[in-house]
């Protein structure tokens, strides 16, 4: 009941029952200090040895509960063993009658559950019911001959010998054990039999062993042999008396009272034998937790780990050598390293080793190959009988096998990775089945511990091997220095010039260099470069790095990028949010846009999860913005493009957060979960945005929110940009549905389906009104200045509505009205790669909106076109003095 109560019950439970319930060692057997180095075999402590265990009979072995978990727990809870009281005197006893004294007899030992001192009182306690001189008891153990061990015969052991009415369980317990074959002798004839044996005289039965009286010099003359049977009728012990006191033989009458008084010895015994057993499952138990807690304590090698294995087996089993046999992954049978150590290695002077003995000993590859290819354990007690066994092995050696023990071990999967093989057990005793038990439990924990160090080595060398890729990878993804130097070279027209600032900003007329231009003009825009200290030759690198890793795909490339930047910059300085967010997250609002779709494939995280890639298994959601946030990072760390080295810890810990957080909000998925709060907090307080620079969770939201509005934000353009833009995202988004259709053998969903271009209109108007719409009017209730943004979303729509009821109408498919070319064309006649320093062609542009720059400042970018005069300084962000910003100061 106790076991099924536990097989129910928790870890914690079970182990404070364990601990509760354990048996306190002793101060010989406390376990030293650890103060070792973890990586050597540490001496082990062996609680008990595994011979011990063979007196209590066969223990249970690995039995498995209702979840289908192994575990140790015996089937019988342990007992407490109650006071012993007072026996009477024998001449008291002589005083009783039959009954009462058989009933004072059993009384003395009903309550005694130790084994040894059990079976001294019924010694002495038939002693005085026959008037015996003394007796001796033995105990079967051993298994049955038609058992799967035959070696481990049945025999009979002698736990009390020549016991007399003046003998004490402590002198008894120095007396040499005496084995006694089954079948063999008086004893053994009992034993087999199950019947007694009466001899009058023993020297006249051949049976009767004499040298036995010569070694004690005691002379037997009469003899009484009588089977102890369990309640099952099953012959567990043999109880024997030796010579009447009054000379003569034992009586018919004697036989019956022995026989009747051995009755309640039998279930006495076998309460006492369970009670034993339980305790030693206990000892086990804690034997056990020991050597689990020894795999799993150093796991960083191999060598290590086997080592603390051959060690600690053969301090528990007590043999001659241990061997561990790695089996090679590519050929079942044949093995990939061979560890071995012999009873004295650890006797060795000097420092004690780290690793075991390789390849030292000639393997039983008939054995080892055996149990390797089949998983069955083989238990041997000749090895020169058994035909697997090769005896070459022995050949010159100075060694010979006798008894072997050979055991598969399993990783969790059940998959044969290595064979454990002990080899000649101490004293010349047999592997007995109890020594299979203890192998096969701690086979398990070798089995998990050997295969957990196999996959840490494995994942050591496999992150080796990715930062040697990263490495490359890194020197590959990073522009070079002479593109870099390039542009640095290059004037830097004002924002005017590029009309940073408009928010129906159109890159269309801009060239790649432009765009680069552009970028480097807002970072001097916004001050980053002074206020963080970039070197600008690492910001021209590390530009063109995140450009180079964009993929040359229809939609989401660097284009985008840079237009989403672009529309941050416009709505920063638009709104004079950048006040609210301050120097570092507008920083890191910037570097966001700009490498928020890095590495893009062309197809979105549905895409990578259906088609299971590697990417998908990286990442459980927001599979693309967490894979293009590593992206960004892996560039910012990339010698060369550390645009960030100058941060101080905390401001570079805030930069990555912010920006983490900015770009996985790209996810459309993140911003349905976050659009609720926002919308219901700018209408629960839509005049006062200005007061949300105080509390970091309402910044949050407006960072996450703006990221989407300027990813949606073509949206927001001019018809023939939005136009335009639509056929780019339905050209990208129809290539991901050939891709399902093709590879995958799915039908994609209507927005990717090229079959349904038709609907294309009306799709996009249900775009606009459940994920556009909502945010653009709460953006233009937070500023005025962002009107003009919802104004043409709404235009727009009405365009798509018009061009849906005309295709309804026409039945034709949507015409984009563009040459397919134009859409791709790109302008290279200033590529940073094709030209150097062309100062003739860069634009000289309209001076009005310039101003000047210091002359240090204007030696450090000496290149920079309309230097400026002068630098405004507004709530700890440093702003250039260009005239839409003057304009904006002087508004307020």
């Amino acid at each position: 009941m106790v076991v099924r109560q536990f097989r129910k019950a928790t870890r914690q439970v079970v182990d404070a029952w364990l601990v509760s319930h354990a048996t306190p060692p002793s101060a010989e057997l406390a376990s030293p200090s650890r103060a070792g180095s973890g990586s050597g075999a540490t001496t082990p402590v062996r609680k008990i040895s595994a011979h011990e265990f063979e007196r209590g009979g066969l223990l249970k072995p690995l039995v498995t509960t209702v979840d289908g978990t192994p575990t140790f727990l015996g089937d019988q809870p342990p007992h407490a063993t109650p006071s012993r009281p007072q026996r009477r005197s024998r001449h008291e006893l002589r005083q009783l009658d039959e009954k009462e004294l058989i009933f004072e007899l059993v009384k003395d030992i009903c309550n005694e559950l130790e084994v040894r001192v059990l079976c001294h009182k019924i010694l002495q306690n038939v002693s005085i019911l026959l008037d015996a001189d003394r007796g001796s008891l033995f105990l079967v153990q051993g298994e049955r001959a038609s058992s799967p061990h035959p070696q481990n015969g049945r025999c009979l052991v002698s736990k009390l010998f020549d016991v007399c009415s003046k003998s004490t369980p402590e002198q008894m317990e120095q007396l040499e054990e005496i084995r006694i074959p089954w079948g063999s002798g008086i004893v053994g004839y009992v034993a087999e039999s199950g019947e007694p044996v009466n001899i009058p005289d023993a020297y006249k039965d051949e049976r009767f062993n004499h040298d036995i009286d010569q070694q004690t010099g005691y002379k037997t003359r009469s003899l009484l042999c009588m089977p102890i049977k369990d309640i099952n009728g099953e012959v567990i012990g043999v109880a024997q008396v030796i010579n009447k006191q009054n000379d003569g033989p034992f009586t018919a009458y004697d036989e019956k009272v022995f026989a009747s008084y051995l009755q309640f010895c039998g279930i006495g015994l076998r309460n006492a034998q369970l009670y034993e057993r339980s305790q030693l499952e206990v000892k086990r138990n804690q034997v056990l937790l020991d050597l689990a807690r020894m795999v799993f304590e150093e796991q960083s090698t191999i060598e290590h780990m086997v080592l603390r294995i051959l060690t600690h087996t053969q301090s528990l089993i007590r043999c001659q050598r241990v061997q561990v046999l790695l089996v090679h992954e590519a050929s079942k049978g044949s093995f990939s390293r061979v560890f071995d150590l012999e009873a004295g290695d650890d006797e060795e002077p000097g420092t004690p080793r780290t690793s075991p003995y390789e390849s030292r000993f000639p393997i039983n590859i008939g054995i080892t190959g055996y149990v390797a290819t089949t998983g069955e354990t083989v238990n041997i007690a000749d090895a020169y009988l058994d035909p697997r066994f090769d005896p070459s092995v022995d050949e010159g050696a100075g060694f010979k096998h006798n008894t072997i023990l050979c055991m598969a071990i399993k990783n969790s999967e059940g998959r044969i990775i290595g064979v454990i093989q002990l080899i000649n057990k101490f004293d010349d005793l047999l592997f007995t089945k109890n020594d299979e038990n203890f192998v096969e439990a701690f086979a398990i924990f070798c089995g998990m511990g050997i295969h957990n160090t196999h996959m840490y080595e494995k994942a050591i060398t496999a992150m080796a091997k990715q930062s040697v890729t990263l490495d490359v990878l890194s020197y590959h993804a990073s522009a070079s220095l002479d593109d870099a130097q390039r542009l640095r070279n290059l004037r830097i027209p004002s924002s005017v010039h590029f009309n940073l600032h408009e928010l129906a900003f159109d890159d269309i007329d801009l060239t790649d260099d432009d765009t680069l231009r552009a970028c480097l003009r807002m970072f001097l825009d916004l001050d980053f470069v002074e206020r963080f200290h970039i070197d600008y030759s690492v910001l021209c690198r590390w530009l063109l790095s995140v450009k180079k890793n964009y993929r040359n795909v229809t939609y989401h490339n660097w284009r985008h990028a840079f237009n989403v930047a672009q529309m941050m910059f416009a709505i920063l300085t638009e709104t004079q949010w950048w006040k609210i967010f301050g120097e570092l997250e507008c920083l890191a609002l910037i570097i966001g846009c700009l490498c928020h779709d890095l590495d893009h494939r062309g197809t979105n995280n549905s895409f990578q999860i259906k088609a299971s890639s590697p990417l998908a298994q990286l990442y459980s959601t927001s599979t693309m913005e967490h894979h293009h946030f590593d992206q960004c990072l892996m560039i910012l760390n990339s010698p060369g493009n550390q645009i960030l080295a100058n941060l101080s810890s905390e401001d570079y810990e805030k930069v990555v957060k912010v920006l983490e957080d900015a770009i996985l909000s790209t996810d459309l998925a993140v911003y349905f979960s976050k659009r609720k709060a926002f919308i219901e907090l700018v209408g629960a307080e839509r005049a006062a945005v200005g007061a949300w620079g105080a509390c970091e969770r309402r910044r949050g939201l407006l960072r996450a929110m703006l990221m989407t509005a300027c990813d949606l934000a073509a949206i927001t353009k001019p018809w023939p940009v939005e136009r335009r833009v639509a056929a780019l995202v339905a050209g990208e988004f129809f290539r991901q549905g050939d891709l399902e259709r093709q590879n995958l053998n799915l039908t994609p969903i209507d927005i990717m389906n090229r079959d349904k271009e038709d609907q294309l209109p009306a799709m996009q108007v249900k775009f606009i009104d459940t994920i556009c719409l909502p945010i653009y009017e709460a953006f233009a209730v937070l500023s005025p200045a962002l009107q003009p943004m919802l104004d043409r979303v709404k235009s727009n729509r009405s365009h798509w509505i018009e061009l849906a009821n005309n295709d309804k109408n026409s039945g034709e498919k949507f015409d984009y009205g563009l040459d397919k070319d134009h859409l791709h064309e790109k302008n290279d006649k200033s590529s940073i790669s094709s030209h150097v320093d062309d100062t003739e062609n860069t634009y000289e542009g309209d001076s009005s909106g310039a101003v000047s720059l210091s002359s240090e400042t204007n030696s450090k970018y000496e290149n920079l076109e309309n230097p400026v005069v002068g630098l405004v300084c507004n709530n700890a962000l440093t702003l250039p003095r260009d005239p839409k910003i003057c304009q904006l100061n002087e508004m307020n």
